[in-house]
Formats: structure tokens, C-alpha cells, sequence
């Protein structure tokens, strides 16, 4: 593993990923970057668990998302374990998916089957309810090294980091939008009922309630619409 190399790749990966637009954005970027920079990998996706249903973010190569299927139909597999909770193991390397592996007795055969022949995964973030942990595939047994896990680790580090702050920048942006077009609802309603400020906002917070719909939607419905 030449890691001065390395060290120049990750610096430009990390630079590259800063300067996404968009969360999916960094998503592709992230997994592009696994198949770039890691030895051996062949295909990398984002496995992230909500609940019981698993979905596959920015997947390199259809393997991916078979895979993930897979491990959501038979409920087990390392990518299943590595989502599922922040207290279990953060980083996991399967050597062989030829062997016996009786831990995923019912994934691993089907695995290799879909051509697995190792793969890596780390824990990529935990926020709320979301579990991800991003996934390295090799179609060939024994690809993934030492080294290789560490070099998966390292990026997975830096993504974590940057998916952090694509989620936070996505965030804002979606507050200020629903900042604006509540404002602008409430413009209305004022205007055309000759309401307050108060009393347009008072009618915004009912609907949704009674109605069980967000607020921004409400909002939405009334710029649209010109009234509920």
C-alpha cells in the first residue's frame, strides 16, 4: 500500500466531497470514492436501516443493491448487523464468502451465489432512526487486507464527517424554505381574510392539526390554492 499516495487521494476525496451540492451528491461520492481508493474493492453502496425495511443509498454496481436485498429477506448479514445498532461492532472484513460462515448461515451461500467473494463494512453514521453503515464488495476471496481495512476506515471517517455536514447545510436550506413559504401563506391569509399576523399563522396551526398534515405542506396548499 503506498499511504503517501493515499494521503494525496484522501486530501483531494476530501475537498471533492466538500464541495457537493447536495447529500446525494456526497453520497455517490463517498462510494465512488471507495472503489477508487481501496484495494480490491470491486462495488460499494450505503446500507441504511430504518425500522425493519433496509434501503441501499448511492450503490456503485447492481451487486450492492442485491445484496442488501438479500439480507432484508433473510433479516441477517454483516451489513444488516453493522446498521443495526451503534454498539455492536464498527468495522467488520469477511475473507471468504467459499466458507461456512455461521453467523449469516442463510445470506453467505446466497452471497456468494450473487458473486461475493469478500467484503468490508463500516459504520458510517447514526442519527435518529437512521443506521448506515458503508459497504465494500469484492467479486474475489481474500481481496480485502489489513491494509484495506484500514484505507476503508480512514475514508469512512472522512465521509462520516462530510455526510454530517451535507445533511446539516440540507437542513438549513429546508428551514429557510419553510420559513418563506409560510411567510408568504400567511401574506395571504392576512390579504384575503383580513387577518393578523397572529391570526393567519393561528389558521396555518389548526388546519395542520386537525388535519394531520405538516405545516409547511398547509402552507404550501395555501400559496398554491390561494386559500384552505
Amino acid at each position: 500500500m503506498d499511504w503517501a499516495r493515499f494521503g494525496q487521494q484522501m486530501a483531494a476525496m476530501a475537498r471533492d466531497l466538500l464541495a457537493q451540492t447536495s447529500v446525494d451528491g456526497t453520497l455517490r461520492r463517498i462510494t465512488a470514492s471507495a472503489t477508487e481508493l481501496v484495494q480490491g474493492c470491486d462495488a460499494a453502496g450505503i446500507l441504511v436501516l430504518r425500522g425493519t425495511d433496509v434501503k441501499t443509498l448511492a450503490p456503485t454496481h447492481q451487486l450492492v443493491v442485491d445484496s442488501d436485498q438479500l439480507q432484508e429477506r433473510v433479516r441477517e448479514g454483516p451489513c444488516f448487523d453493522a446498521a443495526r445498532s451503534s454498539l455492536g461492532a464498527h468495522v467488520f472484513r469477511i475473507a471468504d464468502f467459499s466458507r461456512e460462515q455461521p453467523r449469516w448461515p442463510a445470506y453467505a451461500p446466497r452471497a456468494h451465489r450473487l458473486g461475493v467473494g469478500s467484503m468490508m463494512g463500516f459504520l458510517l453514521f447514526t442519527e435518529d432512526t437512521d443506521l448506515g453503515a458503508l459497504n465494500l464488495y469484492s467479486h474475489e476471496p481474500g481481496a480485502f487486507t489489513e491494509a484495506s481495512e484500514l484505507a476503508g476506515w480512514l475514508l469512512a471517517s472522512h465521509a462520516a464527517v462530510a455526510l454530517s455536514s451535507a445533511r446539516t447545510h440540507a437542513q438549513m436550506e429546508q428551514a429557510v424554505a419553510t420559513r418563506h413559504v409560510i411567510g408568504e401563506a400567511m401574506g395571504i391569509l392576512m390579504g384575503s381574510r383580513r387577518l393578523t399576523e397572529e391570526q393567519a399563522f393561528d389558521v396555518l396551526r389548526r388546519y395542520s392539526q386537525e388535519n394531520n398534515v405538516k405545516l409547511r405542506e398547509v402552507a404550501r396548499l395555501v400559496c398554491e390554492g390561494g386559500t384552505l
